[in-house]
């Protein structure tokens, strides 16, 4: 069937196997993670109402976004850190699309954001232009009208791979302007801008085989000590969990997580059947 995958919707936290929900790392025994089989550009539903509202211009009203939710993590591969998302490793200030021009310089990955809505991510090709995987098309954009009226910034450090130089990335996002639907490799903007900048295959669509071991943990910060781990046989499955993320907030996330454990807890700790409790209690008075 080519690029073209079918859309499945992701399970809650308590239906997903994931190694220890408290975050002990423990090396013994068989780890089981998140593998997505079957998945179309999320994306469509970020820029549904260009499609099926009424036509905005490049000033748009511009949308809500609270840094407080958040969702801070880091992600590892064979105990590599390969991206880091935390206020104290990185700038997570946002800009204007405006006054981000003056920072921009080609090659950079910028980041659009707004609440409750998956980030959206473009290269910056100069001349206040991006280009970017948009509707299952890669498309040339001016930045202000790409942005779609969120805030944004630059995110050239988020990953931690040694990037290609500036022209080559310009050239890699510019030779795929006009790519759409089953000419797709990328499943999302994220992996599509990353792609451009870093040139590894892992961002593309089935970039790596699933088999075996899962190599890549997404460490989902909870507070300054804890963190719940997820484990992932590819990069391209780790990348859609950690957007899911972006998408539900801080707040739902810790929520879902919070139910998770307490889930975990009460089925490690099983109640005794009201028989066996009584037959206890008889032989317990009888002892005395």
């Amino acid at each position: 069937m080519g690029n073209q995958v079918d859309k499945l919707s992701h399970l809650s936290y308590a239906e997903v196997p994931t190694v220890d929900p408290n975050g002990v790392d423990t090396e013994d025994g068989p780890r089981i993670g998140v593998s997505y089989i079957f998945s179309n550009d999320e994306e469509e539903q970020e820029d549904s109402s260009a499609v099926h509202g009424s036509q905005r211009d490049s000033k748009q009203e511009e949308k809500h976004f609270n840094p407080g939710d958040e969702v801070e993590c880091a992600v590892y591969k064979c105990g590599e850190c390969i991206y880091e998302k935390r206020a104290r490793a990185t700038s997570l200030d946002v800009y204007s699309p405006e006054n981000l021009l003056n920072k921009c310089k080609a090659g950079d990955l910028v980041e659009f954001v707004a609440t409750g809505q998956y980030p959206h991510w473009a290269v910056y090709v100069g001349d206040f232009q991006v280009v970017h995987l948009t509707r299952a098309e890669v498309k040339n954009s001016f930045l202000t009208d790409a942005s779609q009226g969120r805030r944004c910034r630059i995110v050239n450090d988020f990953y931690k791979w040694k990037p290609l130089g500036a022209d080559v990335v310009v050239q890699n996002a510019m030779e795929q302007v006009g790519l759409k639907d089953r000419e797709l490799s990328w499943r999302n903007s994220e992996s599509f801008a990353a792609w451009c900048r870093f040139g590894k295959r892992e961002f593309k669509m089935g970039g790596e085989i699933r088999i075996g071991k899962q190599p890549y943990r997404l460490k989902i910060f909870t507070s300054d000590k804890h963190s719940h781990v997820l484990e992932f046989q590819s990069l391209e499955d780790m990348i859609m969990e950690k957007r899911r993320s972006d998408l539900r907030g801080r707040a739902c996330v810790l929520q879902e997580l919070a139910g998770h454990v307490s889930r975990s807890v009460e089925e490690e700790v099983q109640p005794e059947p009201v028989s066996d409790v009584l037959s206890h209690n008889t032989a317990f008075t009888a002892y005395y």
